[in-house]
């Protein structure tokens, strides 16, 4: 008798500009990534194994934070 297959991996639904998935299209053309999802939740797994203690220095700080006023995210 043979285990039954494992149950997939809960998900959940995010959404990013176009532009950015774009981007993302283009950067794993000819890559191992099968999809700009595949792509982000690795990269996210991999920040998130970071240290806790992991600090930004001034200059990524301002440098985020522009991006993400440029973005729309922030005011």
């Amino acid at each position: 008798m043979t285990d039954p297959a494992p149950a997939a991996t809960p998900t959940r639904s995010i959404q990013i500009p176009e532009e950015v998935a774009r981007d993302i299209e283009a950067r794993i053309r000819d890559s191992s990534f099968g999809s700009v999802d595949a792509f982000v939740s690795f990269v996210l797994a991999r920040l998130l194994e970071q240290s806790p203690e992991t600090v930004f220095s001034e200059e990524d700080e301002k440098a985020l934070k522009e991006r993400l006023r440029s973005l729309g995210y922030i005011d």
